[in-house]
């Protein structure tokens, strides 16, 4: 492993800590870089703005300087929610669920992905403000069992969200077996024969990052997911953000979890009869 390699991790959780107190790494250093560019960029502007045959049709207003967007590319396409995300929302297009309910997934993200083609019901700790046409909101602690919820789906999601249950990051009660409670219910909601769609950060070492989340180790998952589903498909985002589709849940990657400190396994299970 070369060095550079070896100091991503601690890269990157320094920054991930900066940016909980507002600073971001990557957002200084491209500003620091596109700083000059821009006041240059104005100058040269203000210039031709007074040249032209109509200056007042657009006098310049109060400075909007956005000095990083330049180094930008066009969009980003990789990372565990872009990924996750689009694969999981591809599938459930595909196969057509009587109903699809999803625990704690990005609304941004995922809940509206499927909310463009299809209902969609949404269970979060937390409460959602906002009424969306095609998105059924249920607050409730998905920790906590509740009989009127067993068995209610064919096709059930819950995209990076278990690795939080019990840690207190989204005000839910500090639980030590969280995760395990709410995987346990998630079962429940869940028909024989349907469809879980799962991911969770996924590392070569487990552990807690308290308060953030939970990282689990491949062959963990796999023999805990496997008590009670079938996997009928395995995908893992790597640590450079690339998906990697038709992972072999027993084969040598997935036996090292890719080797990743951060990466995330994409989950496609039928629950057992």
């Amino acid at each position: 492993m070369s060095w550079k390699s070896a100091l991503r991790p601690a890269l990157v959780a320094t920054n991930r800590r900066l940016r909980q107190w507002g600073i971001d790494g990557k957002t200084t250093l491209a500003a620091a870089r596109g700083y000059t560019s821009v006041r240059s960029d104005r100058k040269r502007f203000d210039a031709q703005r007074r040249n032209s045959d109509h200056p007042e049709e657009f006098p310049l207003g109060q400075a909007f300087a956005v000095y990083a967007d330049r180094e930008d590319a066009a969009g980003t396409a990789s990372g565990h929610y872009f990924h996750q995300d689009l694969f999981v929302a591809r599938e459930i297009f595909h196969r057509q669920p009587q109903r699809h309910v999803d625990v704690g997934s990005s609304v941004y993200g995922f809940v509206s992905h499927v909310a463009s083609f299809r209902n969609i019901d949404v269970f979060d700790v937390r409460p959602l403000t906002v009424r969306v046409p095609g998105i059924t909101f249920i607050q409730h602690d998905l920790m906590k069992p509740d009989e009127r919820f067993d068995a209610m789906t064919d096709s059930l999601s819950c995209l990076h969200a278990l690795e939080h249950f019990g840690l207190g990051r989204y005000s839910d009660p500090i639980d030590y077996d969280g995760w395990r409670k709410g995987f346990a219910n998630l079962t429940r909601m869940l028909k024989p024969g349907g469809t879980l769609y799962f991911s969770v950060p996924t590392g070569q070492v487990q552990r807690v990052e308290f308060n953030g989340q939970r990282v689990f180790s491949l062959p963990f998952l796999r023999d805990f997911l496997t008590q009670e589903f079938t996997v009928e498909k395995l995908a893992f985002v790597t640590d450079d953000g690339d998906l990697v589709d038709e992972v072999d849940p027993f084969g040598d990657q997935a036996q090292t979890s890719f080797g990743a400190h951060y990466g995330c396994s994409i989950w496609v299970l039928a629950k057992n009869p």
